[in-house]
């Protein structure tokens, strides 16, 4: 074979590589130099998420619908001292159940996500995010001073601690808009943010988002749940038959379930060239996070007054008279 046939030969099959590529992998250069590798998912890989999204949503959704209504039909069936975090709590894993599992449900379906619901998601996740933990660092609050929310002036004080959990998430979250921070994320399956400027840039925004609204709340958590662990060592708990007893367990599901995503971060902040953590940690903090948001609703329903209150509420039969009753006499003269 002559060199030029040989050379041609070559040619041909790097050429058919270089059309495979794609095939395999997808790089994206970020504008800091940094190479993201985006891998399609694998169709088996692909449909086991799709499942997994699809039942987490229906329980986010379901759960959290079923748990408002027993609030509010069934409130004299139970004891609720301090249901205004609880509410509070409710409304936001329900609402990352239809809106964040339902876009990541779809982006794995589709393929991606698109401005502007790209940037709304995760301006949202993070509110809720925020609004999840700073509900539960009031309930524990709450708990460890023994405030109903009932009365009228505690009762302002938690509204406008809730708002002010919920208003923090929404500025914060809404930083990485402003600066066009956000990208789709194959691994995460939802928009996210993709550090493109500077380290120092990345490094101001992690450590004030998580020192206000993640390190902050998990402090008046813990010391709460310390002192009130203590007081329960020493005497009874006025407090077992209040739904709130539920409260260590709400604790240490958002603890399990937030573990990936804050070890995700912290990978992040640990590396200079602004890349992020590895793909399965990723996908693995957004499916736990999810999770979290279908738990809740089981943690309520194994307090038994509620539970109790929402099977009466849902299997309630009303018999209807099957034979006339008698209801009164009235006497008349002739």
């Amino acid at each position: 074979m002559s060199l030029f046939g040989l050379l041609n030969q070559n040619s041909g099959l790097f050429a058919e590589r270089t059309l495979r590529l794609p095939e395999i992998t997808q790089l994206s250069e970020l504008s800091n130099g940094t190479l993201l590798a985006e891998r399609p998912w694998p169709e088996a890989e692909r449909w086991l998420l799709v499942a997994v999204l699809g039942l987490e949503m229906v329980m986010g959704v379901v759960g959290n619908c079923l748990v408002l209504l027993v609030k509010v039909m069934c409130r004299g069936q139970f004891s609720c001292r301090y249901g205004l975090p609880f509410i509070s709590l409710t409304l936001s894993d329900l609402g990352c159940s239809l809106l964040i599992i339902s876009g990541s449900l779809l982006a794995m379906l589709t393929g991606g996500q698109r401005s502007p619901w790209c940037e709304v998601v995760s301006l949202l996740k993070f509110a809720f995010i925020t609004s999840s933990i700073g509900s539960i660092a009031i309930l524990c609050v709450q708990r460890l001073i023994g405030v109903a929310s009932s009365r009228s002036a505690p009762f302002v004080v938690m509204v406008i601690a809730c708002l002010t959990s919920w208003v923090t998430g929404v500025v914060f979250g809404s930083v990485p808009v402003v600066y066009d921070w956000i990208r789709y994320d194959p691994a995460e399956m939802l928009c996210a943010v993709f550090w493109e400027s500077s380290y120092s840039d990345m490094l101001v925004y992690i450590l004030c988002a998580f020192s206000i609204c993640i390190f902050l709340p998990f402090l008046l958590i813990f010391f709460c749940s310390l002192v009130t662990a203590a007081s329960c060592c020493r005497g009874g708990n006025s407090d077992d038959e209040d739904l709130s007893a539920v409260t260590p367990l709400l604790v240490s599901s958002y603890i399990f379930c937030y573990t990936p995503f804050a070890v995700s971060e912290l990978i992040l902040l640990g590396r200079m060239d602004l890349s992020p953590a590895p793909d399965w940690l990723r996908t693995l903090s957004s499916v736990m996070s999810y999770l979290d948001c279908g738990l809740n609703p089981l943690i309520y329903c194994s307090h038994q007054d509620f539970r109790e209150a929402g099977l009466a509420l849902l299997w309630t039969n009303r018999k209807s008279p099957s034979e006339p009753v008698l209801t009164a006499i009235t006497k008349r003269h002739l």
